[in-house]
């Protein structure tokens, strides 16, 4: 069925209006300043880890019959957590006690055969080399009895592996495989934490290892907002050739833990950061002998995106995004940006606002 539009004799058709303007939005921008840098200390984003986690997985192949857990579900040493087919390996037990049968009956009648060739040598109608012949077959017969026994030994610890069970009392953190998958030696039938002993896990910038290591003073906060020491904290020997970061495990107390699991946000604060190097000299930020000095921009200009720190930096009529190291909080004065930026440039106020399209600096 149509729709008759009826023109006015005399109008005209009007092309439609546009629901919003090319004008484009309009940032504020904010001068970037330098001031004295309170090298009190730098914040970082990190989540946390268990301490003792495993990921289980199948030692035969074989299909999965039964997955007997879920994620969330707590488990206990040597419990069956899937079920696989293991006639195949059934099979191979049987095979192997048929082995040991065999070879048993033949280490028997070597033996006899020993018994009966010593009577002979005793009543000299047989040669010393002869006895010496049997003698030794029947010891290569017992060799068999106990290779056929250890084949049947490893057939019965492979058809054990058709239970795949919970190496420790933990809770299961994901499963891998569902009923009716195909397992295979080594693929993940699923993840088991031990609860309560949890770390945070920060990846600090390689350039700024020698200043976290000199920190006075390392706390982590958590999600719930308590801010806690770690009891233990390690720094692993070798930075990520990509990221070049450095992993910084810092262990926390059990107390503190209620309620966390595994993949929560953190954030890692090291204070009582000196802006000195190991040698004396001025870290970077510092213009020299005297006080240190850094450019001070204000923490909503920050966009962080993982471990890239960047600003809105206004160029003309447009905004151009550029990376930026960060030093300090100063709390609502801001924070202090050791590289990527000089005093006089303009920066966006609002980040998130300055990368829509067609952002443009403010007047």
């Amino acid at each position: 069925m149509g729709i008759l539009v009826a023109v006015l004799p005399g109008a005209h058709a009007q092309p439609p209006v546009p629901v919003s303007s090319a004008s484009g939005i309009s940032v504020q921008v904010v001068t970037v300043q330098s001031g004295e840098a309170t090298g009190g200390e730098f914040i970082l984003d990190g989540s946390l880890q268990a301490v003792r986690q495993a990921t289980v997985a199948a030692q035969l192949g074989g299909n999965v019959l039964q997955l007997a857990v879920k994620a969330g579900d707590r488990v206990r040493t040597g419990q069956t957590l899937a079920r696989l087919d293991g006639r195949d390996a059934q099979a191979g037990v049987d095979r192997s006690q048929a082995a040991v049968s065999q070879a048993e009956a033949e280490a028997r009648n070597a033996q006899l055969h020993v018994e009966r060739t010593r009577e002979l040598r005793r009543q000299g109608f047989i040669s010393q080399a002869a006895l010496d012949q049997a003698e030794t077959q029947a010891r290569a017969a017992q060799a068999g009895v106990e290779q056929a026994q250890a084949g049947r030994a490893q057939a019965r610890l492979a058809s054990g592996f058709s239970q795949v069970v919970a190496p420790f009392d933990g809770v299961v953190l994901a499963t891998h495989l569902d009923a009716g998958d195909l397992a295979s030696p080594g693929r993940p039938v699923a993840t088991i934490y031990a609860p309560g002993a949890l770390r945070a896990v920060v990846l600090v910038p390689a350039s700024r290892s020698a200043t976290a290591r000199a920190a006075k003073a390392v706390s982590v906060s958590l999600p719930d907002g308590q801010s806690v020491t770690p009891s233990r904290r390690a720094e692993l020997s070798a930075a990520d050739p990509v990221s070049q970061t450095v992993e910084w495990r810092l262990d926390l107390p059990p107390t503190a833990l209620k309620d966390m699991v595994p993949g929560q946000a953190v954030r890692v604060r090291f204070s009582g950061v000196s802006l000195t190097t190991a040698s004396g000299t001025p870290a970077q930020g510092s213009t020299g002998p005297g006080p240190a000095t850094a450019l001070v921009v204000p923490a909503q200009a920050v966009l962080r995106r993982g471990e890239l720190d960047a600003v809105y930096v206004a160029q003309g009529s447009q905004f151009m995004l550029r990376a930026v190291r960060l030093g300090a909080y100063r709390g609502s004065t801001g924070v202090e940006v050791l590289a990527g930026l000089k005093a006089g440039d303009r920066v966006a106020l609002d980040a998130l606002k300055a990368g829509l399209a067609g952002a443009k600096p403010a007047p």
